[in-house]
C-alpha cells in the first residue's frame, strides 16, 4: 500500500497504543470537521464512528449548501448571515470540486401563502446577505424556460436567488481524509462501549476490546447524541428531540437550469433539486420518538414528497430512490419545523463535551464552537483546502475517458481523480461501469476500498459513489 492507503490493523493498534489529545466519538460531518480542526491545530486525534462514516444524518441531508431562506422568516438573520459566509467559504476555498453553485427559483401562486412583495423584499436581503447580485423576480416564461417541467397553473411569477448543493457523504469523507493526512487515527466501525472519565474510553473494534487512552473527549454522534451521554452519567435527561426528513429520488432534472423552493405555509418549504442527474424531492420534517436506527421511509412519507413537489412540479415520474435521515434539534415543544435550528453543546461531569444540531452548511464553525467549548485556544478560523480542492484546472488524466465521466469523477474526488483511475492503467476491465446506468467506475470500487475506509458493499455504493440510484437490488 502506498502511504495515502488504509491500512485498518494498523490503525486498530495506533488506537490501542498511542496516547491521544482527542478522542471524537462520530464520524458524520460535525466530528469529522472537529477532527479535522483539531488535527490541523496540532493535536493528536483518534475519530470513531460505529457504523460507517457518515452513514447516518450526514448522507441523507437535502444536498444543500445554503443560507436558509426560510430561516430569515423564522428571525434567524445571525444563522443566515454565518452559513452565508461559510457558504462561499466552501465554494471557492475549502471543497470547490464538491460544493457548486445553483440557482433557485420561488414559484409564487395565486393560492400561495406569500405576496411577491413580501418574497422579493426578503430575497433582496438574503441575496444582499449572500453578497449576490441575483434578486428579484422573473416572468413566468423565463421560469418555465429555467424548469422546464414548472407548473404555471396560477402561476404569478417567480422569485430567482442562488445557494449552491454538494454530495454530503463525499463532503465528510473528505474532511476525514484531511484528518488522517494530518496524523489523527481514524476508523469506522468502532463502537464506544464504555466511557472511563478522564482515563479515556473502550471501544469495541474487529472483534476486540481496546481501551484507548485520551485526554478529552468530544461526543459528536448526531442523533445518539444523549444514549453516548449517558455512557458518561446514566442520570442525564434527553437534550435533544428528533425531527425526520424524507427525501425521494425521481427521473428528471438534467434539462433544468435552476432549483425550486416550494412553499407550503408560512414556515415550511420543500426543495425540488437537480442533483447527481436525476430529480431530488423533499422534506418532510415530523417528530421521531422512536431509537434514532429504527427511522424509517413510509409510503405516508413518499406520498407526502410527492404531493408537495407537484404543487410546482409537473409530470412527476415514479420514485426511484429513498432515504431519510434525522434532524437534532433543541428540546422542547410544538411542532419541528417551528424549532431553531440551532447547536446544542452540553459538558459533562468528566469533561466531556457533546455537540449536536446545526446546519451542514456552517460544519466548519461548529466544528471551532465545540473545540472551544472544550477549552482548545488559538485555533485558526482560515479555511483550510480539502483533499482534491486544489489544482483543479490542470488535471493530468491517467486514461482517456468521455466527458460526462471526467466531470462526474471532478465532483467526486477534484484533482484526487488520477490517483482513483491509477490501476486502470494496468487492468483497462476497472473502466467498466459500476452499475448500469451510473457514471461511476469499477476503479472507485477499488479506490475506495483501499483509500476511503469502505468495508461493505453498501459503503461504496451509498457514500463513496453513487451506484445506489441506479435503484435496489445492485451488487458490486
Amino acid at each position: 500500500m502506498d502511504e495515502c492507503a488504509v491500512d485498518r490493523l494498523a490503525a486498530v493498534e495506533q488506537l490501542a497504543s498511542r496516547d491521544f489529545d482527542l478522542l471524537v466519538v462520530g464520524g458524520g460531518i460535525i466530528g469529522s470537521g472537529i477532527a479535522e480542526a483539531a488535527s490541523a491545530h496540532g493535536l493528536t486525534v483518534a475519530l470513531v464512528d460505529k457504523g460507517d462514516f457518515a452513514c447516518a444524518t450526514s448522507s441523507a441531508s437535502s444536498k444543500l449548501i445554503h443560507g436558509g431562506l426560510r430561516y430569515l422568516r423564522l428571525g434567524d438573520v445571525g444563522l443566515v448571515r454565518e452559513a452565508h459566509h461559510e457558504r462561499r467559504l466552501l465554494m471557492h476555498v475549502v471543497a470547490p470540486h464538491l460544493v457548486r453553485r445553483l440557482p433557485f427559483l420561488f414559484p409564487l401562486y395565486e393560492n400561495g401563502p406569500y405576496r411577491p412583495w413580501f418574497v422579493q423584499s426578503g430575497i433582496l436581503l438574503y441575496s444582499t446577505m449572500a453578497r449576490a447580485r441575483l434578486n428579484g423576480l422573473v416572468s413566468v416564461e423565463r421560469a418555465h424556460r429555467m424548469v422546464p417541467q414548472l407548473r404555471d397553473e396560477q402561476l404569478r411569477s417567480c422569485a430567482f436567488y442562488a445557494d449552491a448543493w454538494t454530495n454530503d457523504g463525499r463532503l465528510t469523507l473528505a474532511n476525514v481524509r484531511a484528518a488522517a493526512a494530518a496524523g489523527a487515527t481514524v476508523l469506522n466501525y468502532a463502537e464506544v462501549l464504555e466511557l472511563r472519565g478522564r482515563e479515556g474510553a473502550d471501544v469495541w473494534v474487529d472483534g476486540r476490546v481496546v481501551s484507548v487512552r485520551t485526554k478529552a473527549i468530544i461526543n459528536a454522534t448526531g442523533p445518539w447524541v444523549d444514549r453516548v451521554r449517558r455512557l458518561e452519567d446514566p442520570s442525564a435527561k434527553s437534550s435533544v428531540r428528533l425531527s425526520k426528513g424524507v427525501h425521494v429520488l425521481v427521473d428528471g432534472g438534467e434539462d433544468w437550469d435552476a432549483a425550486l423552493t416550494i412553499s407550503h405555509d408560512k414556515v415550511r418549504v420543500s426543495f425540488a433539486v437537480p442533483w447527481e442527474g436525476m430529480l431530488l424531492l423533499g422534506t418532510t420534517d415530523t417528530e421521531h420518538d422512536g431509537e434514532p436506527e429504527d427511522v424509517r421511509v413510509t409510503d405516508e412519507d413518499v406520498q407526502q414528497v410527492l404531493t408537495e413537489a407537484a404543487v410546482a412540479v409537473e409530470d412527476l415520474g415514479p420514485p426511484r430512490a429513498t432515504f431519510c435521515g434525522l434532524r437534532v434539534l433543541p428540546g422542547g415543544e410544538g411542532q419541528t419545523a417551528n424549532a431553531r435550528r440551532e447547536t446544542v453543546y452540553s459538558t459533562g461531569p468528566t469533561g466531556m463535551v457533546s455537540v449536536a444540531g446545526g446546519k451542514l452548511t456552517t460544519y466548519r464553525r461548529i466544528a471551532l464552537d465545540a473545540l472551544d467549548h472544550l477549552g482548545v485556544r488559538g485555533l485558526s478560523k482560515k479555511p483550510r483546502p480539502l483533499p482534491g480542492a486544489t489544482g483543479l484546472d490542470r488535471i493530468d488524466w491517467p486514461v482517456e475517458l468521455d466527458a460526462k465521466t471526467r466531470t462526474h469523477l471532478l465532483h467526486l474526488y477534484g484533482s484526487l481523480a488520477p490517483e482513483v483511475l491509477a490501476p486502470a492503467v494496468d487492468d483497462p476491465s476497472l473502466l467498466e461501469p459500476l452499475v448500469a446506468g451510473r457514471p461511476d467506475l469499477r476503479v472507485q470500487d477499488v479506490y475506495a476500498r483501499s483509500h476511503e475506509w469502505a468495508v461493505t458493499d453498501e459503503d461504496v455504493l451509498r457514500r463513496r459513489t453513487t451506484g445506489w440510484l441506479a435503484g435496489s437490488g445492485v451488487t458490486v
